[in-house]
């Protein structure tokens, strides 16, 4: 294994990490003392928000990771697949009503909702193919956002308005308190992956050759699909959906780690975290002392990236 690219990587994730937290509306020195108010700033706002970006980031890059070894597709990712636009439905439903307390669960259970009806479209009794499941997922999206269109037209003026930046996406959290929910879910969603990353490299190389080394493929593909829709489900609840996450780090890896999944989890993920980071800061100072959804600047690089992906992908 080369140990640069992993030393690269790993350095640039721990640069992001470290400046972070200086960096926002309020420029801070590291080198000076801190005020009470600068202390406050670093250890209630900046501290848990670099933790909230960083882990958020990991485990958009680790499901878009596992989706697109599901459906050999390179365009899966929890947006496409329905479950991102599920979850932000069912948070957007517990904002209308006023219950944000339960934000996480109506994220998680609209999550949930969207891959149940994935996978009833794509008749899961009847084992369906990668193609089908894609397809029942854009389907799903197109019909979760239509509902949240639906839900903006009969709510207030100011309740349509929080949706809508919600749906923006950002790392707006203060203190540790949405952490716990998010981590708690994405630590054993990434410890299943992680036991089931031969189960991925066979099912990239098709249902046939999975069946052949003895992969249950359906009850492989319901398993993976359900730990990271719950996880999506709780990234979203705490940051809202955050695109192109999923859809730029995992490629990026495979140009330089390969395609086996135990080389391809550790990396997408610290690199979707070290991205998300860095994403995070240019959100907050690139209009100081206004700030950016950092959905906003994921979605300026992403659409980039995907028509640069397709024009080298057509060239050879």
């Amino acid at each position: 294994m080369k140990t640069l690219p992993w030393i690269i990587l790993v350095l640039v994730a721990l640069a992001a990490i470290c400046a972070s937290p200086f960096f926002g509306a309020v420029a801070m020195n590291p080198l000076a003392p801190l005020s009470d108010t600068a202390r406050s700033i670093l250890f209630d706002i900046r501290f848990p928000r670099t933790v909230t970006a960083f882990a958020a980031g990991g485990l958009l890059a680790l499901c878009g990771l596992v989706f697109q070894a599901l459906f050999r597709n390179d365009l899966a990712d929890p947006f496409t697949l329905g479950t991102a636009s599920g979850a932000s439905c069912g948070a957007a439903v517990t904002i209308l009503f006023g219950a944000s307390a339960f934000v996480p669960l109506g994220a998680m259970i609209g999550s949930l909702l969207s891959m149940a009806i994935v996978f009833g479209l794509a008749g899961i009794r009847r084992d369906p193919s990668p193609l089908s499941l894609l397809l029942a997922g854009i389907a799903t999206s197109f019909l979760f956002s239509s509902m949240m269109m639906f839900m903006q037209n009969f709510s207030s003026l100011h309740d349509s308005f929080r949706i809508v930046r919600w749906l923006m996406g950002g790392i707006e959290t203060c203190g540790w308190s949405g952490l716990p929910v998010m981590i708690a879910i994405g630590l054993a969603a990434t410890l299943t992956v992680l036991a089931l990353s031969p189960v991925l490299d066979q099912l990239l190389l098709g249902d046939d050759i999975a069946r052949s080394h003895g992969v249950k493929v359906s009850r492989m593909r319901l398993v993976l699909s359900l730990a990271i829709t719950l996880t999506v489900g709780g990234v979203v609840a705490t940051c809202g959906p955050i695109g192109f996450v999923g859809l730029m780090v995992p490629h990026a890896c495979r140009a330089v780690f390969g395609h086996s999944h135990r080389k391809l989890i550790p990396s997408a993920m610290i690199a979707g975290g070290a991205l998300l980071v860095i994403c995070d800061i240019v959100a907050r100072t690139v209009a100081a002392p206004a700030e950016i959804p950092t959905g906003v600047i994921t979605s300026l690089l992403g659409g980039p990236f995907f028509l640069l992906l397709l024009a080298r992908k057509y060239d050879r």
